[in-house]
């Protein structure tokens, strides 16, 4: 090694200490880092705040977080094992962004591989562009070094094989209890339906904020259908100089509305994460005017989830129904919470 490199490897050697070691400080003098998630999210909070503490960037804590849930085979709403669309494939989903450097990645409608956060990182780390999609987006993983994989699991296969088979009682799908003696009742009754996804923001002691949001989408969709997930604005939205929101549950009706951004954009004016998180529920319920989309008192019979942070470290989960739960660790613990909502259940 001649004089120039060692001088220059020092130099990023120690500028790499330095800055560990103010994270290290922020944390300890300053406000403590939160990561707040969707429900199903209180394994990807708790890996985000180990590595917030120990420094790390927001975005590599947050992805890390939702890698767990990505790659867990029980979770069917995300990552391998998600449930698939009507023709059992699975197609993947996911968005990023970085607050400190204003960057944005997602993919759409990717298969074969488990991790579509990490890809939708690379595409804002690695490329011009901010949304890849499909074959396009496959093509991209393969060349950064990802594996395909077969992401449908036995059980998710089973799941679709029982929604095949209720389809319709004039094809030649049939549930196997059918050819039992005395005809048990058929299981179709259990089988899982699910907007999938989960969301994770962080903010680390320093004000600096980002997001992801990875799902597998609405279980037996129409092949090539996308959500809100991979879109910047719907269902995830960062600025570093206010906070981030991202949201789980209908997509078409966060996509109708920017929702996230919405959310966002409240903060910006002055509301707090949970009174821009029930504003922002409050425009889609005004924009859902679909007749089959509504119940008897004209109110939308669907749920839609926010997970809102500002760079105060102030967070809410807010839902559309009263019931949900959503995943934070406050830095002193890691634990569901109860979502505000804007209507209660009967």
């Amino acid at each position: 090694m001649d004089r120039r490199t060692f001088l220059k490897s020092a130099t990023v050697s120690a500028a790499t200490i330095s800055a560990t070691s103010q994270a290290l400080a922020a944390v300890e003098g300053g406000q403590p880092p939160i990561a707040i998630s969707s429900a199903n999210g209180l394994r990807a909070t708790d890996k985000a705040m180990t590595l917030l503490r120990d420094g790390a960037d927001t975005l590599d804590a947050v992805v890390a977080g939702v890698n767990i849930v990505e790659e867990d085979p029980d979770d069917m709403s995300v990552g391998y094992g998600g449930l698939p669309n009507e023709d059992g494939i699975v197609q993947l989903d996911s968005s990023v962004m970085h607050g400190p450097t204003r960057g944005a990645g997602s993919v759409a409608a990717l298969e074969q591989i488990v991790n579509p956060s990490k890809v939708a990182k690379l595409v804002m780390e690695r490329t011009d562009h901010v949304l890849l999609v499909g074959e396009g987006a496959l093509r991209f993983a393969v060349a950064m070094g990802f594996e395909k994989q077969d992401l449908l699991t036995d059980r998710a296969r089973e799941v679709w094989m029982r929604w095949k088979r209720n389809l319709s009682e004039r094809d030649d799908w049939i549930d196997p209890s059918d050819r039992l003696p005395g005809g048990e009742e058929s299981a179709a009754l259990d089988i899982p339906f699910t907007y999938g996804t989960i969301n994770c923001n962080a903010v680390d002691a320093n004000g600096d904020i980002s997001g992801v949001t990875t799902t597998s989408g609405l279980s037996f969709k129409i092949p090539g259908r996308v959500g809100d997930s991979p879109i910047i604005g719907a269902g995830l939205y960062v600025d570093n100089n206010v906070g981030a929101c991202g949201s789980t549950g209908r997509g078409e009706a966060n996509l109708k509305t920017c929702a996230s951004f919405l959310a966002v954009e409240f903060m910006r004016d002055g509301a707090s994460p949970e009174e821009a998180g029930l504003k922002a529920l409050k425009r889609i319920a005004e924009n859902t005017t679909e007749p089959y989309l509504l119940d008897d008192d004209g109110r939308p019979n669907f749920d839609v989830k926010f997970y809102a942070v500002n760079k105060k470290g102030q967070f809410a989960g807010v839902a559309m129904w009263s019931g949900a739960q959503y995943a934070a660790h406050d830095g002193k613990e890691n634990r569901l919470r109860d979502c505000a909502y804007l209507y209660k259940r009967a």
